[in-house]
Formats: C-alpha cells, sequence, structure tokens
C-alpha cells in the first residue's frame, strides 16, 4: 500500500475537504474513478472549479457516500458501465451486444 494512503486512511480526524486521491482513498475507489463518478453525477465537487481545475470534495459528504450501500452499488455500477462503453468502442462492438464473430 502506498504510505501516503496508508497515513491518510489512519487519521484520527479527516480533514473537511479532500483533493481528488484523498476522495478516492476515502471512498475505496481509484483515483481515476472519481471523474467517472462526477460525469454520473454521483459525485459533486465543492463550488464550481474550472474544468481543468483541481478540484476538492466535503468530507462530510463522501462519508454518507462511504456509509450508503445504495450509493456504493450506483458508483460500481457506474464505472462498470464506464469500462464496458469505452471497450465496446475500442472492440467496435456495441455495448450489451455479442460480437456475431465470436461464438
Amino acid at each position: 500500500m502506498n504510505p501516503d494512503k496508508a497515513q491518510f486512511l489512519n487519521l484520527q480526524r479527516v480533514p473537511a475537504r479532500l483533493n481528488v486521491e484523498e476522495a478516492a482513498w476515502h471512498l475505496g475507489f481509484l483515483p481515476h474513478e472519481i471523474p467517472v463518478l462526477m460525469a454520473s453525477r454521483l459525485l459533486r465537487p465543492l463550488g464550481s472549479p474550472a474544468a481543468n481545475g483541481c478540484k476538492y470534495f466535503a468530507a462530510v459528504e463522501l462519508e454518507k457516500c462511504r456509509q450508503d450501500a445504495t450509493w456504493l452499488g450506483k458508483a460500481s455500477d457506474a464505472i462498470v458501465k464506464y469500462w464496458r462503453l469505452k471497450n465496446s468502442r475500442k472492440s467496435g462492438t456495441q455495448a450489451g451486444k455479442r460480437d456475431p464473430a465470436i461464438k
């Protein structure tokens, strides 16, 4: 485990606002999955950051999400759906449909 991640997860008191990497650690996702959750409108950054700006998230909101099994299920499904769609574009097949050449 990354020593920074281990140190963060062992904090007694989490900072009030977390960056993308810390939010991912807190929720149990990978940092590159946070933009997917934002695009799916399952996670909202604080304020109105620029598209290419640094995003911060409220720790209290992340804690609510972390303890909500329904939200975690929706978030996991959104990530699976994202990768399924991305991989189907790469292979040239439509998401959810089998390639007729594969038997």
